[in-house]
């Protein structure tokens, strides 16, 4: 069967810079399937050639060294744009029929990709089922829907309702880019492939976890997408959630799309609800300085640029293991890692008793140094018996003999055409995961938020925070990754 690729909002910036190039270096590497169309569709108008044309340009920056003008040349005739705009119904039936010429009357699987303002999903589906363009009469119909989806618990639930009146949840593919990457598969290989760490991976050996999305750059001009997000609503509702609930989930039958997401789902069913003051001792906000003076930032605005969660997932597995979540913009360095910080052993019999080990740690580097360390203890070479922290370092880049690792889009482009949800987020998942950052925003917009603690740009966010590990007998994992 022959696939078709239609991209609303053709004419944006995520579509030259990712989604093409993703189509290109899988064209060029053959992984995509033969018989492959991809139509641009946006208000701008453009000739067929003259879209090529700009994403020729646009591709060769972005794909870099992996870029062949020969293995373009066979992809451009694959490329199609079609003018239109998504509030107009006739723009959908002059898509249709463009569709039906350039397939040939062939049974054909569609994916609509929607690279739009998130304003206009629900009217892009309305419009898509209005023009009978999610009929799987003659082939497979799939959507694909970019984050934010939803701005809380309520908008999220409308925009399923919304898209559910017209697309089954099988045909629906919620993406987040986090989930493509290899390093974040690679935590499915390293739990459920290796009988070395899945024996280990709960409450029995684990003292505690911690997530770290950090980001050396400020917002910039952002400022009219940030001031009404913040940090919760940018990191915490999808990427760190995502995170979690990978490094917490228990192991599916197989690796499955619905078996996947179906123990996702299960740790967002089992975390902790705060109440009361636990919104005061289990969160953290904080500002950098400099945030009010950024252009666009209303004045005294008190959004958060960061923010620190202890959460408790109370399942059988993860019952009393506290897991940190942090993030923050105008951090030390740009990093996501996961630290699965283990026990210490019950009796440390050897050298300095005043030195106490920190334990082991896995430290799981999802980007930019993506690899994984083991911290181990080790003796001081000739110094009687005592201990120092050494480490294994495996990193990916080094793997693959200095290649670039594949775009997350590439393989999430790639699983939405074969039919492979196993990397997308299912309605429930979503909805689950604003019920778990709803609360928090409310508390923080009320009358008993926790300060809004100030920070310098180019630390580890507030003070405060690593204080409040401090006091509960554990200290951030603060070490910027070494790029080779």
């Amino acid at each position: 069967m022959s696939n078709t690729i239609v991209i609303f909002g053709a004419s944006g910036d995520l579509t030259s810079r990712k989604l093409i190039p993703a189509l290109y270096q899988l064209h060029a590497k053959g992984r995509l399937p033969e018989n492959t169309r991809i139509v641009g569709v946006s208000r701008s108008p453009f000739e067929h050639d003259e879209w090529r044309a700009s994403l020729r340009e646009t591709t060769s920056k972005f794909a870099g060294k992996s870029f062949s003008s020969a293995k373009w040349d066979t992809f451009a005739p694959c490329v199609f744009y079609q003018s239109g705009d998504i509030k107009d119904a006739a723009s959908f039936q002059s898509l249709s029929e463009f569709l039906t010429e350039i397939e040939g009357g062939e049974t054909t699987g569609r994916v609509y990709y929607l690279s739009t303002m998130p304003q206009l999903y629900a009217t892009a589906v309305e419009q898509l089922g209005a023009a009978g363009l999610a009929s799987e009469e003659n082939g497979t119909r799939r959507v694909i829907i970019e984050k934010p989806f939803g701005t809380d618990l309520k908008t999220a639930k409308e925009l399923n309702a919304s898209i559910h009146n017209v697309f089954d949840e099988e045909q629906i593919y919620r993406i987040d880019h986090y989930l493509g990457k290899e390093t974040v598969q690679n935590i499915f290989a390293l739990r459920f492939a290796n009988s070395i760490f899945e024996p280990l991976w709960n409450r029995n050996y684990v003292d505690h976890i911690q997530i770290t999305v950090a980001e050396e750059v400020v917002i910039g001009r952002r400022a009219g997408y940030y001031d009404t997000s913040g940090i919760l609503r940018d990191m915490f509702q999808n990427h760190i959630l995502q995170l979690m609930m990978i490094t917490a989930m228990e192991p599916p039958a197989r690796y499955d799309g619905t078996m996947v997401r179906d123990e996702k789902v299960k740790v967002l069913h089992a975390m902790r609800k705060m109440t009361g003051g636990d919104f005061a001792s289990q969160t953290i906000r904080g500002q950098y300085r400099g945030y009010l003076d950024e252009e666009g930032v209303p004045p005294g605005s008190q959004t958060a640029t960061y923010a620190a969660l202890k959460l408790y997932c109370d399942n059988w597995s993860w019952r009393g293991v506290p897991f940190y979540l942090r993030s923050g913009k105008g951090m030390s360095c740009r990093t996501t890692q996961i630290v699965i910080q283990f026990k210490n052993v019950p009796h440390m019999m050897f050298g300095d008793k005043s030195r106490v080990p920190m334990g082991n740690r896995l430290v799981m580097q999802v980007q930019p140094a993506e690899g994984i360390q083991l911290h181990f203890e080790t003796k001081v070479p000739d110094a009687g018996m005592k201990t120092r922290t050494s480490h294994l370092d495996f990193n990916f880049q080094d793997s693959i003999g200095g290649d670039a690792l594949p775009d997350a889009y590439q393989r999430l482009l790639l699983d939405a055409v074969q039919g492979d949800a196993s990397l997308f987020a299912r309605g429930d998942e979503v909805e689950l995961a604003w019920g778990i950052i709803d609360p928090i925003l409310e508390a923080w917009n009320s009358p008993a938020a926790p300060p809004l603690l100030q920070y310098e740009t180019g630390l580890w966010g507030p003070t405060e925070a690593s204080e409040w590990m401090y006091n509960q007998k554990r200290e951030w994992f603060d070490v910027c990754p070494v790029i080779k």
